[in-house]
């Protein structure tokens, strides 16, 4: 007999460490340069048979040309922009602006010519190429409502007859049937023929007219019921707000933040289950109406098919009803003068604040604009705007998809409501002709239909830029703060762990459920998360610096590329952009 064979215990197998991208590309440099894979094994310490993969996968890892770079930047922006608005871009359309986009920056470069458009193809290996380089795990969003596709005149007509029988056969009356869309704003922005724009244009660097936020308005059928908005912008704490110590959940809007200033699936959900849930809820209450509710809404990428299974238990009297595709624009309420209603009310907002701070202080047009007009002046504007869209324009918003629900109106004698958009637009050009500005009601309605407008090539590279200095300048507060708070992070991991108690004992013991979670989310909101923050950035300068020094990655010894990064704000995984990939399933409704 032979021996036994001893049975080998296995040793708990090391984590992976990510490699960084700037490393992947310096040992790329060091291996074309002459330097054997061994040494190269023995420089960095690691395995000849990583080194060897890296230079294996060489072609998609090493350094491209300058121009290459910032055309895939700039498409990257762009591709963020297009679905900050909802919409869904193909294939297809994504390469063809990577070629417009190399073109204008070629045009735009001394010495070059059409010639040198043959270096970039866009071709399907460069897409694929890409969409890895931005985000392996993204997927595909070649949506119900792509904007290469025309709207669906049968199938919105088809739509409205099926809404009309779901509507009756459930019992649904207009109290209880809701609509929700986003919309992008430029908060800080005027008619081209302002003097105010023109000197903005012709300043370098960032225009703070392309300072931009994504809101979601919802309201009712009947339009006597218009829900807490939900805005996204691209800082999560303006300086503004440190300044005058806001407390972001009593804002007029939930304040959500990522680099994109775009809604989430994340994010809405959030909305869902803690403004439109509750607010939904209490409205029926009050009315006395039946505890059922029907939102109708686009299939937009933020809108998750599978929303009704992540509200909460006591709002799963909410059900979720998607338009077809291609339908949004001829049926979807929102879209029926309510959005564009609100950004001219916006407009006048606007104008009426700055008529009214240039009379009663001492200060110039262009001194308010530039120095006091803020994103926390901004807020009260929408909320102006907002509580302006009468009861009048959200309801017949409703004529097309559900005509039933539409009061009729006797003509004789009529008056036109408050957001009538001629007489808004009218009191738009009086205020600016007080001040002195040049405005005419198509100058108006061409800033409204802006707030749509797609960025130039010029202007894709400057917004990243200026994104990613209000980001450093954030982290750079962090810094100062937690210089401050100097505490020790066993003592706010003690802290977390005993809120962790007394949070599950509130929500588990108090008698009013949702008083108690919106409290414990408050104090989660405005309180906890300065301190999570904290640890969270000492938590990854910890991994990077073990990182560090197990690769022998000093500053002497493997150059500028891997020296210490800056400290970035902690990136949001949501906000990789979702890009088709030829072959991809399209996403179920």
């Amino acid at each position: 007999m032979g021996p036994k064979k001893v049975s080998r215990v296995r040793s708990p197998s090391k984590k992976k460490t990510r490699i960084p991208i700037e490393l992947k590309k310096e040992i790329i440099q060091k291996y074309e340069s002459g330097t054997k894979v061994a040494e190269i094994s023995r420089m960095y310490d690691m395995p000849q048979s990583t080194i060897s993969t890296i230079k294996k996968n060489k072609e998609a890892i090493k350094p491209r040309s300058q121009t290459t770079e910032d055309v895939e930047q700039s498409l990257l922006n762009w591709i963020n922009q297009e679905q900050l608005d909802g919409d869904s871009i193909s294939e297809a359309i994504i390469r063809q602006k990577a070629r417009q986009l190399y073109a204008d920056l070629i045009e735009k470069m001394p010495g070059t010519s059409a010639s040198g458009l043959s270096d970039f193809k866009a071709d399907r290996d460069w897409y694929k190429k890409f969409k890895m380089r931005i985000g392996k795990h993204s997927k595909d969003v070649s949506s119900r409502h792509s904007k290469d596709v025309s709207s669906d005149k049968s199938g919105a007509e088809k739509f409205v007859s099926e809404f009309k029988d779901h509507v009756e056969g459930e019992g649904f009356i207009p109290q209880q049937v809701f609509n929700c869309d986003e919309t992008g704003l430029f908060w800080k922005k005027m008619p081209k023929t302002t003097f105010i724009t023109q000197e903005e244009t012709a300043l370098p660097g960032h225009k703070p007219m392309k300072d931009r936020l994504t809101l979601l308005l919802c309201g009712n059928a009947s339009g006597d019921c218009k829900v807490k908005p939900l805005l996204v912008y691209h800082s999560e704490t303006p300086r503004v707000f440190s300044r005058n110590n806001v407390i972001k959940s009593r804002l007029c809007v939930m304040w959500r933040a990522n680099k994109t200033a775009r809604v989430t699936g994340p994010i809405f959900i959030e909305w869902m289950n803690e403004v439109f849930g509750p607010s939904v809820k209490k409205y029926l209450q009050d009315n006395r109406l039946p505890l059922k509710c029907l939102l109708v809404m686009d299939s937009a990428p933020a809108h998750p098919p599978g929303l009704e299974d992540t509200l909460l238990e006591e709002f799963r009297f909410i059900t979720v009803k998607f338009l077809p595709p291609h339908t949004t624009p001829l049926i979807q309420p929102m879209d029926q003068n309510v959005i564009s209603n609100f950004k001219k009310l916006y407009t006048k907002a606007l104008f009426q604040r700055c008529f009214e701070e240039t009379l009663d202080t001492e200060l110039s047009l262009r001194e308010f604009w530039k120095d006091h007009f803020n994103i926390f002046a901004g807020l009260s504007l929408i909320d102006k705007a907002w509580q302006g869209v009468s009861s009048r324009t959200l309801n017949s918003a409703w004529k097309k998809l559900w005509p039933g629900c539409v009061h009729e109106r006797d003509l004789e004698g009529f008056e036109p409501s408050p957001d009538d958009p001629t007489h808004v637009v009218r009191s738009i050009v009086d205020l600016g002709k007080s001040m002195g500005l040049e405005v005419s009601g198509e100058d108006v309605e061409e800033l409204v239909d802006g707030h749509s407008e797609e960025l130039t090539t010029e202007e894709l590279p400057v917004l990243h830029l200026e994104l990613q200095r209000m980001a450093d300048e954030e982290v750079a507060s962090d810094e100062e703060e937690e210089i401050r708070e100097n505490v020790p992070s066993s003592e706010l991991k003690g802290i977390f762990s005993m809120w962790r108690k007394v949070q599950g004992f509130v929500e588990k013991n108090h008698p009013d459920k949702a008083v108690a979670g919106r409290v414990c989310n408050s104090f989660n909101d405005n309180v906890l998360s300065h301190f999570r923050q904290i640890l969270k950035r000492r938590q990854k300068q910890t991994s990077l610096d073990s990182f560090l020094v197990r690769h022998g990655s000093t500053d002497s010894e493997a150059g500028p590329s891997a020296r210490r990064p800056r400290r970035e704000a902690t990136p949001d995984s949501a906000l990789i952009p979702k890009v088709p990939m030829e072959g991809d399933s399209p996403s179920k409704q």
